[in-house]
């Protein structure tokens, strides 16, 4: 179990996780994607470039006014999850932008 810091999942990203209101706005996603590759950084350096994926591609979508890339994102999820362990903050923000997500 980590001891890992994880704050207040819902708060500080500038809106809730809250799924029975459909996918959190984009804004929300990319702080939880942020925050992702900030844990990335510190537990899994190696994955940092997934993280950067997610972050990219949810730019591109605020650029470009176009829905995500899901399928890279969704990508870069997995590849996150099949690594990260039970407890660590980079697993946790992988599970929630998976469930915003819908993926």
């Amino acid at each position: 179990m980590s001891s890992y810091d994880f704050g207040n999942v819902n708060g500080p990203f500038g809106g809730h996780l809250d799924m029975t209101h459909g996918t959190p706005d984009l804004a929300t996603l990319m702080s939880v994607a942020d925050r992702l590759t900030e844990s990335l950084h510190t537990e899994y350096p190696g994955l940092v470039g997934q993280g950067e994926i997610i972050q990219g591609e949810l730019a591109q979508s605020a650029e470009d006014g176009l829905p995500p890339n899901r399928g890279r994102i969704r990508s870069a999820l997995e590849n996150i999850a099949i690594t990260a362990s039970a407890g660590t903050g980079s697993l946790t923000f992988t599970r929630h932008l998976t469930h915003a997500l819908g993926l």
